[in-house]
């Protein structure tokens, strides 16, 4: 069963205002209350796939907060590291959506209730059984000390074994790029499984070519390179090969939080040992159902959804 494996993953979590009309944002009259974030959508995504999956935070003692933890505790994520912090406002954010589905966000957090999170609250009894830690340059970018609390993270991983995830999720309205590269370059050498976008590897590498990226990957040890390419579907160096998948055709609605999707999709087959191919192939599918519903993690798709897309299987409604 799926469940058998365990994914941790810590970061902010958001209120989302989804707009009731595509275009500039000046021109939208309404907005719609979601939730979201990068590593809650991924956690969502695990869950949803039937993974255990345990998120550690820090929400607003508001409203705002409890919305979002009765969310994701009604998704199945494991809440037993998250708490609420008074005087913190739970973190909001803003969607502009264009026609063809791509978008910008807006966002409202400052004094985020995760600033409170120190590297001493990162303990070891918090990975007791933990198959995978998953961790995103969100979560770096929002304040400096939380290289801090990733290198603890990480130190732990070491000590026990577990492996590492890292998409670099790159936010240039939160921190600036050689910021975020030199916290990378921290980050890196722990990481197994790298999943980039392949316009953020070329800011980080410096290069999009083939042979950097190899270069990369030899340079920090990263077991398995992910590039992710929207459309053009994704890609892995392994082994010190290429492996390659095209992207499902779907009609894209809103393209936030697929590559939250991507990564759950990722991990959940890295962990059960799928072939190169058959991995990048199953989270593409992911990936691909998340754009086909407004919202950052309404599309987040069930193991059989999944399944039934690779298969090309119709669904009867009745």
């Amino acid at each position: 069963m799926s469940n058998q494996y365990t994914v941790f993953t810590l970061g902010d979590a958001l209120i989302t205002f989804n707009p009731s009309e595509t275009g500039p944002l000046r021109y939208v009259p309404s907005f719609t209350r979601k939730v979201g974030g990068a590593e809650l959508n991924f956690a969502i995504g695990c869950a949803r796939l039937g993974l255990t999956i345990k998120w550690a935070s820090r929400l607003g003692g508001d409203e705002f907060g409890r919305v979002i933890y009765n969310f994701a505790r009604g998704e199945g994520v494991d809440l037993s590291h998250v708490e609420f912090v008074e005087n913190y406002p739970t973190s909001l954010n803003f969607k502009e959506i264009r026609e063809d589905g791509s978008g910008k966000t807006f966002y409202y957090r400052y004094q985020s209730p995760i600033l409170t999170m120190e590297p001493d609250d990162i303990k070891e009894e918090m990975f007791e059984g933990v198959d995978l830690i998953h961790l995103t340059g969100v979560f770096l970018a929002i304040d400096p000390k939380n290289l801090e609390i990733v290198k603890r993270v990480l130190n732990i991983a070491a000590q026990k074994n577990i492996r590492i995830s890292f998409d670099p999720n790159i936010r240039l309205k939160l921190w600036t790029l050689e910021q975020a590269k030199a916290a990378y370059m921290e980050i890196l050498p722990a990481v197994d499984i790298l999943l980039t976008g392949l316009d953020e590897i070329e800011m980080i590498v410096g290069d999009s070519a083939d042979s950097a990226l190899e270069k990369c990957a030899e340079d920090f040890h990263i077991e398995q390179m992910v590039i992710k390419d929207g459309g053009n579907g994704a890609r892995v160096y392994q082994n010190g090969t290429w492996h390659k998948k095209e992207a499902f055709p779907v009609t894209p609605i809103d393209t936030v939080g697929a590559g939250d999707g991507f990564d759950a999709g990722y991990v959940y087959a890295a962990l059960h040992g799928y072939s190169p191919e058959d991995a990048l192939e199953f989270a593409n599918g992911v990936g691909a159902l998340v754009t086909t519903v407004s919202g950052d993690n309404e599309g987040l798709p069930y193991l059989e959804e999944v399944t039934a897309l690779i298969r090309k299987e119709k669904v009867v409604e009745r």
